[in-house]
């Protein structure tokens, strides 16, 4: 322990000396005791990311941990800083947490996905340990959002924290825990671009401060732009808005997956030509629309956003994700050929959005006002504490995540009904703070209510439809889009959610529609499901996006089903990341250009009849198959890259080989 506090003095004296903000990690060496383990010596050390549900949150039962988890650490604060401002920033702890310095309190979040700043400047003893504290709570509350959700509430410090170190006079943290900086696109063309920046500045000096605000743009080889402004900063100023407007001509737009550039812009602090303060922000120009007929426009060309869901959860860590597990997330979506991301039903880690951005995935980001979809309780409560709360999370939301060009859309709520308390009324309010926060992004909502008023607050509208999973049949996704663009043609839809259960140990020769609610998931109904699904939307231009639900399985307490309990199992990925199912590669025939054949059905090896049908998905322009090396034909993908090769399989070992393009896949059957 004494020689992590070294490392950690060490590194912090380091960096203080080199640059005048300085952030210093603080993942390593906490404590971690539950509220109910009291005795002084109580506790395991952990590293951050941390959740104590990475492991009883699947048991198919509803009594995973949810209560009170403590984390202490003692760091050595250099003396060096005295005179300087220091911030502790969380960047996110589900779903409450209290904060102690030296035994003392400081402040308390309420809210388990977005992050939190304090300045404890004045609360420091310097030269020495100090003890922080945070006192984490994933309990039920009826003034927390979200009050119900299928899918768990993981406890804990789950992201990273860290301290931020700057001079008395700097670009404020406290903005919500926001950068400080803000990129306003108030009007974007290929000719030109017009841009409001905000800077929120503060001086807790006793002296008043006449300071520079620089702005610097790069394209990542040289300065574009430059710009700067002269402003007095009071002593005692908490929090101080100043803005510079500026145009460039002909800007570099961050065009989605086909060119996501993204300009590096620096915002500098400089006092008596020297810089004291710097803030670094991601600047992707872009311009978009969304219409009623023609779906999503991206720089002024259509763009079918081909989406998917996902929650920031995997086995055995929870929803403690660090850096590379993110990075596997965004590579694993990008191969498939995604290029939209919902991230239900919560906001995600602003590094997650960072990759986002650089992937060219356009996003819709949310807040965790998540109704009860097909279950009990309630996802609204009429009560001042939780409205208040709600407000605070989508303020959190959008100013922490404000210069995310790929962001283009921030979403309101998830399955809410309007039975009892009605959140109608609540909804509203939402969305105007939403366009008062952001008047450059339009709003959505993902409901699975038909004729409620509720759907239409928002600018856009989604739904949440499982036909051919939860009863009636892909069919019925047709009826329902055509019918609903007739009665409401100035609707803009999408398609929030739709996708099918699957285990990868569930196989059959026969395609048949399972009971979702039994423990039999077989693969090869996921892949029918979302061919079927597919066709339909893509065959119906009005519809601006669609996203599947779940690009990865994911931990689900109440679940009792598929191959075992406690697991969504709806994604195209398993939830450790290691396989990818049967569909995922239907839709990687469809969404990416990068040549790829693929076999379905590879894992059903036991075959129990001789006459059967090889699908195959491949974007080549033609595909030879083989059985035992006995050429059985060649053929041309059809419209949505499958080739059906009618196939009598020899009793004993057949393998099966298809070739296209140069790429070859093979696997092998056994007919019993």
């Amino acid at each position: 322990m004494k020689r992590i506090l070294l490392i950690l003095a060490l590194s912090i004296v380091s960096l203080s000396a080199f640059c005048q903000r300085s952030t210093v990690n603080l993942d390593n060496g906490w404590r971690f005791r539950f509220g109910y383990e009291f005795e002084k010596r109580a506790g395991v050390m952990v590293q951050l990311p941390h959740c104590w549900n990475a492991l009883d949150g699947t048991r198919g039962t509803y009594d995973y941990h949810r209560g009170i988890g403590n984390y202490t650490k003692r760091v050595n604060i250099p003396s060096e800083w005295k005179g300087k401002r220091v911030f502790i920033k969380f960047e996110g702890a589900n779903s409450i947490c209290d904060f102690f310095l030296n035994g003392k309190f400081v402040g308390e979040h309420r809210g388990g996905y977005t992050a939190f700043v304090y300045d404890i400047t004045d609360r420091l003893d310097y030269g020495r340990e100090n003890e922080f504290w945070a006192r984490v709570n994933n309990s039920e509350q009826l003034d927390v959002m979200p009050l119900v959700g299928d899918f768990n509430i993981g406890g804990g410090l789950y992201r990273d924290v860290y301290l931020i170190v700057t001079d008395k006079a700097c670009i404020s943290p406290e903005d919500y825990a926001s950068p400080g900086v803000y990129f306003s696109q108030k009007k974007v063309t290929e000719k030109s671009a017009d841009i409001d920046l905000k800077v929120m500045l503060s001086n807790t000096s006793d002296r008043d401060r006449d300071l520079t605000v620089r702005m610097s743009i790069s394209d990542g080889t040289k300065t574009v732009l430059t710009k700067e402004k002269k402003v007095r900063l009071a002593s005692g100023t908490r929090l101080k808005e100043e803005t510079i407007n500026f145009s460039m001509k002909n800007p570099h737009l961050w065009n989605a997956r086909q060119d996501p550039f993204i300009y590096d812009a620096s915002i500098t602090l400089v006092e008596s030509g020297k810089e004291i303060d710097r803030v670094n922000q991601p600047l992707g120009l872009r311009y978009f629309r969304f219409d009623a007929d023609e779906g999503f426009s991206l720089n002024g060309k259509h763009l079918q956003l081909r989406g998917v869901c996902r929650h920031q959860e995997r086995s055995e860590i929870g929803n403690a994700l660090r850096r590379e597990n993110h990075e596997e997330d965004v590579r694993l979506m990008y191969a498939m050929g995604v290029n939209a991301l919902r991230g239900s039903h919560y906001p995600h880690a602003t590094y997650f959005y960072d990759l986002l951005d650089k992937y060219g995935m356009v996003t819709w980001a949310e807040i965790p006002f998540v109704g009860p979809g097909g279950y009990a309780d309630k996802g609204f409560v009429d009560k001042e504490s939780f409205k208040e709360n709600g407000r605070q999370q989508l303020t959190e939301l959008i100013k922490q995540q404000y210069n995310h060009p790929g962001i283009c859309v921030w979403g309101l709520f998830n399955e809410l009904k309007s039975q009892g308390d009605n959140p109608l009324e609540y909804i509203k309010e939402l969305n105007a703070l939403a366009h008062d926060l952001d008047p450059y992004r339009p709003t959505t909502a993902a409901s699975n209510q038909y004729g409620d008023p509720m759907n239409d607050v928002s600018d856009e509208i989604g739904f949440n439809r499982y036909d051919g999973w939860y009863g009636s049949s892909p069919r019925t996704l047709a009826t329902f889009l055509d019918k609903y663009h007739e009665e409401h043609p100035d609707a803009k839809l999408s398609i929030s959610e739709y996708g099918a259960g699957a285990s990868i140990y569930h196989q059959q020769d026969s395609l048949k529609q399972p009971i979702p609610t039994s423990y039999w998931h077989p693969e090869n109904w996921q892949t029918f499901y979302h061919i079927e699904n597919w066709k339909i939307i893509n065959e119906r231009p009005f519809v601006w996006g669609s996203f599947i639900w779940n690009m990865f399985d994911f931990g689900a307490a109440n679940r009792t089903e598929g191959d075992r309990p406690g697991i969504n199992d709806k994604g195209l990925v398993t939830r450790d990341r290691k396989v990818c199912k049967d569909a995922f590669y239907f839709y990687k025939a469809n969404w990416n250009e990068e040549p790829m054949v693929y076999i379905e059905g590879r894992r059903n090896t036991l075959r129990l009849r001789p006459q059967t049908e090889v699908m195959v998905f491949s974007n080549a322009s033609s595909v030879t198959l083989s059985v035992n090396n006995r050429p059985v034909g060649t053929m041309t993908p059809d419209k949505y890259h499958i080739c059906r090769f009618p196939v009598i399989l020899e009793k004993g070992v057949n393998v099966i080989t298809a070739v296209a393009d140069g790429l070859k896949d093979y696997c092998e059957w056994t007919l019993q």
